[in-house]
């Protein structure tokens, strides 16, 4: 619920602080200054809260029409394209934040459409690119336009040349995009045989390949940086691993062989002794009601599903947990609470979802999430208007458990956590999204109804 007037006030007036901006470690040719929302100079009607935000920290808080900040120095870059970036949450949608620079009535610098995360901390990035503005040092106001009532919350603004290698953010490019949305759109339906089962579903079946303590997209070129992960795929993948290193190595763990994809996850420990999955399924479909607009993913796409640094307890019925499948199915909880022991005719499981709505213009973002977003509303629209596969982990441990529980890697079972570089053959996943999820057909890893 939103504070009164005068509380906001009281709040805003002991919070005030100075702008920090941040610029990121980059070549000089990408560079991207970050703005944390509660970095203001001067604001009216703004209140702050802690976020649940990857990165942590503070948000400004249920901004409603009238509401603004003021930031000094913002560096805006040279000419050309100005990549900015909002990150928000919103209920209800349905308002815009304005950037503008100079003074709350200046050049106006950009405009972003709020539409509804899902929740007040369920965050979403929000992305412009602008090719005329001001450069260097700039005093930016963010104005909040709606009809009335909260609609939204702000971590961070960013101002970058969106450039690969920029500070976390990779640009997607465009002319690359549009030769394989062609091949893409040429692929001819297939027809449906009738006892297909009508559901948008293909997979590519995976076995372990290795363990490495890498991780190539939180820690690039940095072996040894992260905990112990499982990888599944393409065995070459390591802390070195590019989208090029990934497509001209010719072998993998996964069916099809035209899937040369890496998938991890964080290694599983039972009483010391580490347990790797006997079997994953790589499953590509799609939750909307309306899979026709589903695209396949740009080569060299990456994100991540799950958070490593969660460290919650999971208690029986909790989402997102570790579950029993087979006969007899769960027998009972660790000490702890925490991990489900199975009977013995039982596997231990986990289902790892991705998000399936994307920006359309970034391989890659800072935390590896902010280039996508779930959907909430059965479309994907706003800032993220691109349908893509919805992907999940089917991910099946040959043991029961016991009283003492298991240890991931990353801590907890809250922590389970999993990353995916999509380096398929382009035309064999073109063909399986057009045949399978467009035409809402179940598939094999064969792409065989």
């Amino acid at each position: 619920m939103r504070s009164s007037p005068f509380l906001r006030s009281l709040l805003a007036a002991t919070l005030v602080a100075s702008v920090t901006v941040i610029a990121a470690a980059a070549p000089a040719t990408a560079a991207t200054r970050t703005v944390q929302a509660e970095s203001y100079a001067a604001q009216s009607g703004v209140v702050l809260e802690q976020t649940a935000d990857t990165g942590g920290g503070q948000n400004a808080s249920y901004l409603a029409n009238g509401d603004w900040m003021r930031y000094d120095n913002v560096d805006l870059g040279a000419a050309g394209n100005l990549v900015i970036q909002a990150r928000v949450a919103s209920v209800p949608g349905g308002g815009t934040i304005e950037l503008r620079t100079g003074s709350a009535t200046g050049p106006l610098l950009t405009t972003f459409s709020v539409t509804g995360t899902g929740g007040w901390q369920n965050w979403a990035t929000a992305s412009a690119t602008v090719a005329s503005h001001p450069t260097g040092a700039q005093t930016v106001f963010a104005l909040l336009r709606n009809g009335g009532g909260d609609f939204v919350n702000i971590n961070w603004f960013s101002f970058g040349d969106g450039q690969p290698g920029g500070a976390g953010w990779v640009v997607m490019d465009q002319g690359v995009w549009q030769q394989q949305l062609a091949q893409f759109d040429a692929i001819p339906n297939r027809t449906i045989p009738g006892g297909a089962v009508r559901v948008p579903e293909f997979n590519a079946t995976c076995s372990y390949s290795h363990s490495r303590p890498d991780d190539p997209i939180v820690f690039p070129n940095m072996p040894g940086a992260s905990h112990m992960h499982s990888f599944l795929g393409n065995p070459s993948t390591n802390a070195a691993t590019t989208t090029q290193t990934l497509l001209q190595n010719a072998g993998t763990t996964c069916r099809p062989g035209q899937d040369l994809s890496a998938y991890w996850i964080p290694s599983l420990t039972d009483r010391g002794r580490v347990i790797e999955p006997n079997d994953v399924v790589v499953y590509y479909g799609s939750r909307l009601p309306d899979p026709t607009r589903t695209k396949p993913f740009p080569q060299g796409f990456r994100y991540i599903a799950g958070d490593a640094r969660l460290q919650v307890p999971t208690p029986a019925g909790s989402v997102n947990a570790f579950y029993c499948a087979g006969p007899g199915g769960e027998i009972g909880r660790s000490t702890d609470g925490n991990w489900p022991i199975c009977a013995p005719t039982a596997t231990l499981m986990f289902q790892l979802v991705f998000p399936d709505c994307w920006d359309g213009v970034h391989l890659d973002s800072p935390s590896h999430k902010e280039h996508v977003a779930y959907t909430y509303t059965g479309t994907c629209s706003g800032q993220f208007p691109v349908a893509i596969p919805s992907v999940s982990f089917l991910i099946a441990y040959p043991t029961s458990g016991s009283a003492q529980g298991f240890t991931l890697a990353s801590g907890m079972a809250s922590s389970m956590h999993g990353d995916s570089w999509m380096a398929w053959d382009n035309a064999a996943l073109g063909q399986r999204v057009k045949n399978c999820v467009v035409q809402n057909a179940k598939c094999n890893s064969a792409g065989n109804y």
